[in-house]
C-alpha cells in the first residue's frame, strides 16, 4: 500500500499525536543541523514537508530532495515549487560527486534494499568538508510496541516497510564501514529516534 502523497502534511494538520510526533521529530534534526550550507539534499524526501522545515533552518540554501515515489514527487514539485524535486533511488543518486554541502536521511535508511550502497551514494555526493546527518528508528522495545499498535490502525500503510533493525550499534557499525565518523548523537521520543550528524573521514 503507497504513503499518500499528503500523508504528513494532513497527519500534521488533523491528528494531534502525528503533529506532536513529527514536531518532536523535527527539532531533534533541527538541532544537529549546521546552521550554514549552500547546497542541500534531502534522501528520501516524500513530498517534503520535512524538506520545507530544513529550508526554514537554512534560509539562504538550495535545496534539492529526491524520492523513488513518482506521485509524491509530482505532489512536492505543485506544493513546494522553489525546492528542487526529481524522482531517484536513494542507492542510485543522480548527482556529480562532491555537489552537496548537507545531506539529510531521514528515517529511510531502514526502509530501502541496502543501506551500504546509499550511504556509499551518499558519500560520494558530499563534499568532503561536508555533512551528514541521519535519523533511524532505535527499534527499542518501546517503539515496537507502539509500531505494532500504530501500523494496525492509521498507519497500516507503514505495515512491513521497515527491511533493517538499527537498535544497539548497528547504526555505528555500518557508517564506519561506510567511511564516516560520528560527531554528534542525539536521542528523542523517549529513546524511540536517533539522529546522528556524522562527516566523512
Amino acid at each position: 500500500m503507497p504513503v499518500p502523497p499528503d500523508y504528513y502534511d494532513q497527519g500534521i494538520k488533523k491528528n494531534l499525536l502525528q503533529f506532536i510526533w513529527h514536531k518532536r521529530r523535527f527539532w531533534l534534526i533541527e538541532s544537529l543541523l549546521p546552521k550554514v550550507g549552500t547546497k542541500v539534499l534531502d534522501v528520501g524526501c516524500h513530498a517534503g514537508t520535512f524538506t520545507e522545515e530544513i529550508a526554514r533552518v537554512l534560509p539562504e540554501a538550495e535545496i534539492f530532495g529526491v524520492d523513488i515515489d513518482r506521485a509524491v514527487i509530482a505532489y512536492a514539485k505543485k506544493i513546494r515549487p522553489n525546492f528542487h524535486f526529481q524522482v531517484a533511488s536513494a542507492e542510485k543518486l543522480p548527482f556529480p560527486e562532491k555537489s552537496f554541502d548537507l545531506i539529510t536521511c531521514l528515517e529511510v535508511l531502514e526502509h530501502v534494499g541496502d543501506p551500504k550502497k546509499v550511504l556509499a551514494e551518499i558519500k560520494r555526493c558530499l563534499k568532503d568538508d561536508g555533512l551528514l546527518t541521519i535519523l533511524v528508528p532505535t527499534e527499542s522495545p518501546l517503539f515496537r510496541l507502539i509500531w505494532f499498535f500504530w501500523t494496525k490502525g492509521k498507519g497500516r500503510v507503514w505495515q512491513g516497510t521497515h527491511l533493517h533493525n538499527f537498535n544497539g550499534y548497528r547504526l555505528d557499525s555500518l557508517l564506519g564501514e561506510g567511511g564516516f565518523e560520528i560527531k554528534e548523537r542525539k536521542f528523542s521520543h523517549l529513546g524511540m529516534l536517533q539522529a546522528v550528524k556524522v562527516k566523512k573521514v
